[in-house]
């Protein structure tokens, strides 16, 4: 304050022809003890009588009110009576802005506004998602309190505890050992200070100085080293990281304080109080000797006990004295323009005339920063971080580690020089506060129940999911086309496959299928080649080339099934099979009706003897044939095969297969060759008691039964396998039941043919097989 009247005093451009003074009152703690000294500073008398002034030399123009706010609010509720203009340089506090209760009190200090935006750029920075408040019991505690804990919920940072204290003027008491207790316990490491911190280390000296040491302390205000100075606290706060307003440099300030001695100014008793003190010079009358440490320096003395840097309070002094200045003269240029000059008295003003010029006041320091009182038009400041540094020789110094600009783009507002920050002795590298540890990538968030969303259990993530990122609250699905990796971290491509030919299982179905089509060509070459011996012609000798030409297309149908499917295929696959599979079922059923019609000649002249002749079984072929390719036309015109890609029977791969399209055409084609092979069963049944040198029927029924079997074994096989091992079920169901029909038909027939040639006679055939074999052997 004085350096800033003197700066004033000497600057002819402000107040020309005008001192400013300054007069200062200590206030002691209790409410009712300021407010009579407030009296007795307004009355000048020492038995204050209100209303009544008997100050006649001094012009008062403004009060400046702090440090504390509850002071200034003491205050400011008795000078609003009077409308007298009062400043206060303490933090900016949002209950002071209410024009209703204190239209007389202005903040110099800026808006804090940012203040919380710019202590969770920290804690987000830092990943410190686990932290305690510690605030006073206040109006001004309370809008800190719901200030902060919206911005840290709104970017998930939990409170491990919130504790106040009660303040009483400008001191804290009344705090209990449980209340320490309770605060330096918390597995939280990072405490959030929002009060006097000197007090706190204060406490702490002693009984707490185990837990103090391994906490992390973020505080809005500096360390008040001097006050406590006989403790040794640097130790304790060692650290400590300050949020506070970035200023510019008051030219001469330093060089100002550095020429303070009492010899220079002798009225001034707090100056000889630190050379006595500190310099051992003797006081006489509270002044010290003339000739005590003539070259003694405030600049001498170490840190903790005299800072040279100009604080926070003192950068908000500087400016109350300058637009308190600035307003008087405005207020005097307003007046010699509105009053004639032969009427005007310069020294005739009231202070509540100050008001309007107050409000409207902007000054430009000597540090270039602006300087308004109208908190609306307050812009939010850049802060600065300091760290607490000890060093060696047991002082200490505040270094600025960091900066935090709300103006600048998002992302980019808070700088930081990690490297520098010296963090409390126990921490061996950059402390963690969280309450559980981080999630790593492949497992997801669960919420511990009851407790804050900071307090979770980690749990892998689920099949085909992935979490690449720490403490996630979701796993995040793969698409089909990719699967999870092992550690559920990244989601990988998946392969596509199919059944190919280069497969091995591929290649085997391949060489199976074309070996029993080439066997089954060689039983016709054999039946061809011996078509007009005795058994050739009595089993139906057209029946029996159609049934093996059939078969050999049957055996090739398998190859439909391997490859990469298309749509060709995928019809081909299944319609084409019903076709063949019903033509033999239908040769085979119509040689079993055959037989049966031999059995029920008796008569010469019977009518199912010329029917016989006539070969009217042999009708049974394309009547089958043609109610299967209804079926299947029906199949094709409603819901017809298509490729599919299967992403879910194998993992990591996509297998490409052939869908059925209807599920009811698909089992309803193969029911209906169920039925004419339990007809053909059946018909083979009947027929059984035939002469032994001519026992088809016998052979008709049993490969009847096996491939009834073979399929009724697919259905359930096929509905509980995927992927490929399904196309690889139905194409062994394919081979399997074409098999049964060659081997158990064809296969006693070629043994005699090729290797009982006495009994491929008609002479034998002819003797074992009386009436009705002579009428098979015609036919």
């Amino acid at each position: 304050m004085l350096f800033a009247i003197n700066e004033i005093n000497w600057n002819s451009d402000i107040l020309p022809n005008t001192s400013l003074g300054l007069e200062i009152y200590t206030l002691p703690h209790y409410e009712r003890n300021i407010l009579r000294n407030i009296f007795h500073w307004l009355t000048g008398l020492n038995t204050f009588i209100p209303n009544f002034s008997c100050r006649q030399q001094s012009k008062l123009a403004a009060a400046l009110t702090g440090v504390s706010w509850e002071t200034s609010e003491n205050i400011a509720r008795l000078l609003n009576l009077y409308k007298f203009p009062q400043l206060t340089f303490g933090p900016f506090n949002h209950v002071l802005t209410d024009r209703s209760q204190f239209p007389s009190l202005y903040q110099v200090a800026p808006n804090g506004a940012s203040l919380f935006c710019a202590i969770v750029s920290l804690m987000l920075y830092f990943n410190w998602t686990w932290v305690g408040l510690l605030t006073t019991d206040d109006h001004s505690g309370v809008q800190f309190i719901s200030d902060l804990t919206k911005e840290l919920d709104k970017n998930k940072i939990c409170m491990a505890f919130v504790r106040t204290v009660f303040l009483l003027g400008e001191e804290i008491y009344n705090v209990s050992h449980d209340f320490w207790v309770n605060i330096l316990e918390s597995s939280a490491k990072v405490i959030i200070i929002y009060t006097d911190i000197t007090f706190i280390f204060f406490e702490t000296e002693n009984i707490y100085r185990k837990f103090t040491l391994g906490k992390v302390w973020i505080t809005t205000s500096k360390l008040l080293g001097s006050k406590y100075s006989k403790y040794n606290m640097l130790s304790l706060s060692h650290g400590i990281l300050t949020f506070s307003p970035h200023h510019g440099e008051i030219l001469g300030f330093t060089k100002f304080i550095q020429e303070a001695t009492p010899i220079k100014y002798p009225d001034d008793s707090f100056l000889h109080f630190v050379w006595s003190l500190s310099f051992n010079c003797p006081l006489s009358d509270c002044k010290i000797l003339e000739n005590c440490m003539p070259n003694a320096s405030l600049e001498l003395l170490p840190g903790k006990i005299f800072d040279m840097v100009i604080s926070e309070e003192s950068y908000n002094v500087y400016n109350a004295v300058y637009t308190i200045a600035n307003s008087l003269h405005e207020m005097i240029l307003n007046q010699c323009q509105i009053q004639p000059q032969a009427n005007k008295n310069r020294n005739t003003y009231f202070p509540w005339q100050l008001h309007p010029f107050l409000k409207n006041i902007q000054v430009i320091n000597s540090a270039g920063d602006h300087v308004v009182l109208d908190w609306k038009r307050k812009t939010d400041p850049e802060y600065d971080i300091t760290n607490l540094w000890n060093l060696p020789t047991g002082l200490s110094v505040f270094v600025n580690v960091g900066r935090y600009s709300p103006s600048s783009p998002q992302g980019q507002r808070l700088s930081l020089s990690e490297y520098m920050i010296q963090w409390p002795i126990e921490f061996t590298e950059i402390p963690q506060s969280v309450c559980s540890e981080s999630c790593t990538p492949g497992f997801r968030k669960i919420i511990q129940e009851g407790k804050l969303t900071c307090c979770f259990d980690c749990i892998p993530c689920q099949e085909n999911e992935i979490s690449n990122e720490t403490d996630m609250n979701q796993c995040m699905k793969c698409p089909e086309t990719h699967y999870a990796n092992a550690e559920k971290r990244q989601c990988l491509k998946k392969t596509v496959t199919f059944l190919s030919y280069d497969d091995p299982l591929g290649m085997g179905l391949t060489i199976i299928s074309m070996g029993f089509s080439a066997l089954t060509a060689l039983i016709i070459g054999v039946f061809v080649n011996y078509r007009d011996t005795a058994i050739v012609k009595a089993n139906n000798r057209s029946l029996s080339y159609i049934l093996l030409i059939t078969l050999t297309h049957c055996f090739l149908c398998p190859l439909f099934f391997i490859g990469l499917p298309n749509t060709v295929t995928c019809i081909l696959q299944e319609n084409l099979l019903r076709l063949l599979f019903t033509i033999a079922l239908s040769c085979v059923l119509a040689k079993s009706i055959t037989v049966v019609m031999a059995f029920q000649i008796t008569a010469p002249r019977r009518k199912t003897r010329w029917l016989l002749f006539l070969r009217a079984p042999n009708l049974v072929i394309p009547v089958c044939l043609l109610v299967q390719v209804i079926f299947t036309s029906i199949w094709l015109g409603t819901s017809p095969p298509f490729v599919e890609m299967d992403v879910q029977s194998e993992h990591g791969y996509i297998i490409i297969l052939c869908n059925k399209g209807s599920g009811l055409a698909f089992h309803g084609t193969l029911a209906y060759l169920g039925v004419m092979a339990i007809a053909s069963y059946i018909m083979a049944f009947l027929s059984r008691n035939l002469p032994d040198i001519f026992n088809e029927a016998k052979f008709l029924a049993f490969s009847m039964l096996v491939f009834c079997s073979v399929w009724v074994t697919f259905l359930p096989v096929y509905h509980s396998t995927t992927g490929k091992t399904t196309v690889v079920m139905e194409i062994f169901s394919i081979l399997a039941s074409s098999a049964s029909i060659l081997s158990l038909i064809f296969a006693p027939k070629c043994y005699v043919i090729l290797f009982r040639s006495e009994k491929n006679t008609l002479h034998q055939i002819r003797n074992k097989g009386h009436h009705r074999s002579k009428i098979l052997f015609k036919i």
